[in-house]
């Protein structure tokens, strides 16, 4: 029987180090750590995820701002904006809910945010950072990851991982993170041949596809930890939906280790957004007083 990574008992743990982090920097004289949430348009999905972060931050004791933009708003009004937040010294993370409006080129805001303040970690600067290793501020997903990883595995170092996805918010993040702990990357995607052999030889695999009950069981090997970041709605037979990820959870229970699906990597990546925000009100005191 494999063992259940808790996603949501490891993101408790982490909001109470952003929580006694925030109430020191209160106690020293200073503001709380300032986010700004952005979100242009109704998409139900965003409107929920917003909510949770609002509420999170609330949780932890950082200062939330909402900017609410009607779906027609143009791009420029939304550049003018995040112009406003870059400069606002109360506002130390700013993050720019996707999916945006078909009309909004999503790569030229998120290049427009200070990479300093670019707490999802999705600023060519800090993917930079990332890829050399220089720091930078880590995308809140792969940090999750990889905070999972580290509950059920010592040392990574020499292992086979292979991550099923490449997208530049998931699959690519979480391959440069692996590699800096000197694991062994093989970096897939669902046009990649043979990826059951592939998998087979995994010690981790990561999938990332966004294609529901994609790792098969006979695709594990026996004491590999599955890390599962997809999360799919699909019928549940009944006239409902339910959640499932990318790995057919009932199968792999000859692995090591995996996240279940809900209650693995999104409560982390909500406590990792968090605890960036910390980070970057640290950092922009310490630029303050170099």
């Amino acid at each position: 029987m494999a063992q259940l990574i808790d996603g949501r008992a490891l993101a408790r743990g982490l909001d109470e180090e952003t929580r006694i982090g925030v109430a020191e920097r209160l106690g020293r004289g200073h503001e709380a750590p300032g986010l700004a949430v952005v979100l242009v348009g109704e998409d139900p999905a965003s409107e929920v995820y917003v909510a949770h972060k609002i509420r999170a931050c609330a949780r932890v004791g950082i200062t939330s701002y909402e900017h609410r933009l009607p779906e027609n708003t143009p791009q420029d009004a939304l550049l003018t904006l995040i112009a406003r937040l870059n400069i606002d010294p109360t506002v130390h993370g700013i993050l720019v809910q996707v999916p945006l409006p078909r009309h909004i080129d999503a790569g030229v805001i998120l290049g427009s945010i200070d990479p300093a303040k670019d707490v999802d970690g999705f600023h060519p600067v800090n993917v930079g950072r990332l890829s050399t290793g220089t720091g930078g501020l880590v995308p809140c997903t792969p940090l999750g990851v990889m905070k999972l990883l580290d509950t059920v595995i010592d040392d990574l170092t020499g292992l086979n991982a292979v991550v099923i996805g490449k997208s530049n918010i998931v699959g690519k993040p979480i391959a440069m993170l692996l590699l800096e702990r000197e694991a062994t990357v093989t970096v897939t995607h669902i046009e990649t041949r043979g990826l059951p052999e592939i998998a087979r030889q995994a010690d981790i695999i990561v999938a990332a596809a966004g294609s529901p009950r994609l790792v098969k069981g006979f695709w594990v090997k026996e004491g590999a930890v599955l890390i599962d970041v997809g999360i799919t709605r699909v019928p549940n037979g009944a006239g409902g939906e339910h959640l499932v990820g990318d790995i057919a959870f009932n199968e792999v229970q000859h692995a090591k280790a995996v996240t279940p699906v809900p209650g693995g990597v999104g409560p982390m990546t909500i406590a990792c957004l968090l605890s960036n925000t910390l980070k970057a009100a640290r950092n922009a005191e310490e630029a303050h007083h170099a």
